[in-house]
C-alpha cells in the first residue's frame, strides 16, 4: 500500500512541475526510488533489504543528474553551466530518503 502511494506521490509531483525524469530534477531521485519501492515489495523482500536497495537507488539517481542539463526549476537559468555538478533538489530528495531508511531500519 505504501508503494502505491508513494508512487501516486511522485506522479502529483511530476504533474505539479511539469517535469520528468532526464531534466536534472528531484524527479530524477524520486522516479527510480518509486519504481524500485514497487518491485522489491512486490517481490517480498524483507523491510531491511527494501530500505538499503532503496538507498543506493536514491544515491544513483542523484549522481546521474550531475552531467544532465537542468532544463526545469531555478537551475535552469544556469544553462550550460548546470553540467558537472548535482541538482540541489536530486540532492535533497536523496538524503530525504536516505535519512528515512535509516530511521526505519532502526525502529
Amino acid at each position: 500500500t505504501f508503494a502505491e502511494a508513494f508512487t501516486l506521490a511522485v506522479d502529483a509531483v511530476k504533474q505539479r512541475g511539469k517535469a520528468d525524469v532526464g531534466e536534472k530534477t528531484l524527479l530524477d531521485v524520486l522516479v527510480p526510488v518509486a519504481q524500485a519501492l514497487k518491485q522489491d515489495a512486490a517481490g517480498g523482500k524483507a523491510l531491511a533489504d527494501i530500505l538499503d536497495h532503496l538507498s543506493t537507488v536514491a544515491e544513483a539517481g542523484a549522481e546521474a543528474t550531475r552531467d544532465m542539463l537542468a532544463t526545469k526549476g531555478r537551475a535552469s537559468f544556469l544553462g550550460e553551466r548546470s553540467k558537472g555538478h548535482i541538482d540541489a533538489g536530486a540532492k535533497t530528495a536523496q538524503l530525504m530518503i536516505e535519512a528515512l531508511a535509516r530511521v526505519l531500519k532502526n525502529a
